[in-house]
């Protein structure tokens, strides 16, 4: 390995540990929802440069549980429950056409990766309700992926982590994880032709499994 080589595994290490133990603080509430999580502090905390704080906080807004907020900073997740309906609301009108699409260009390759991932979800018997919530997303992210539209996919994984990651904060319980983890199933379903529901009914059904009214500021609640 030559030294650029060495310097830059060696930068690389560095930012994953760092973002395992802010990770860690924000999962242990050590860092609260709604607090700012200043890069020049955790520099000082943790005898790193901001510019590694930086990178690491970029990869924990990636997975949601930090949120940019403009010409404010960064800020552990604190999504309140009407912020967490409208996101929902988006995200059924545009899970359902990631869902459609994913459909229409169906594979056996394509259904392959999602047994498997079903396989491991519904294996999950407890522990790490953040490896568990990673699987959900995963999940999900596939469908995304799959649909085929890079812009859609951007668009819902801008808008949908800071869910699964308030999930987790949220502190859910290892029975109410399992029962989710095992409710996917139905969504697969609908990718294969195998179900009577239509991509509507099984995006919406799926998110009122573990949400109160996830269509209120869309127009799927005015069919009520």
């Amino acid at each position: 390995m030559t030294n650029a080589a060495r310097r830059s595994h060696s930068s690389a290490s560095i930012k994953s540990t760092l973002a395992d133990k802010i990770r860690e603080g924000i999962l242990s509430h050590r860092y609260p929802p709604g607090e700012r999580l200043n890069e020049s502090s955790l520099a000082r905390e943790f005898d790193v440069s901001r510019i590694v704080v930086r990178q690491a906080l970029a990869n924990l807004e990636e997975h949601g549980l930090a949120v940019n907020q403009p010409r404010r900073g960064m800020f552990v997740n604190s999504l309140s429950d009407e912020e967490t309906q409208q996101v929902n609301s988006v995200r059924l009108v545009l899970e359902v056409e990631a869902l459609k699409l994913c459909r229409a260009q169906r594979t056996v390759e394509m259904v392959r990766r999602f047994e498997a991932l079903l396989a491991r979800m519904e294996s999950w018997k407890g522990g790490s309700q953040w490896e568990a919530s990673e699987l959900d997303l995963e999940f999900h992210r596939t469908i995304w992926r799959y649909s085929g539209n890079e812009h859609l996919q951007k668009a819902l994984n801008s808008l949908c982590t800071v869910l699964f990651a308030r999930r987790v904060l949220a502190g859910i319980g290892d029975d109410r994880m399992r029962w989710l983890l095992s409710h996917h199933r139905l969504l697969l379903d609908v990718i294969e032709d195998r179900s009577d529901d239509s991509p509507e009914a099984a995006v919406l059904a799926h998110l009122q499994m573990g949400y109160d009214d996830p269509e209120r500021f869309s127009s799927f609640a005015l069919t009520k």
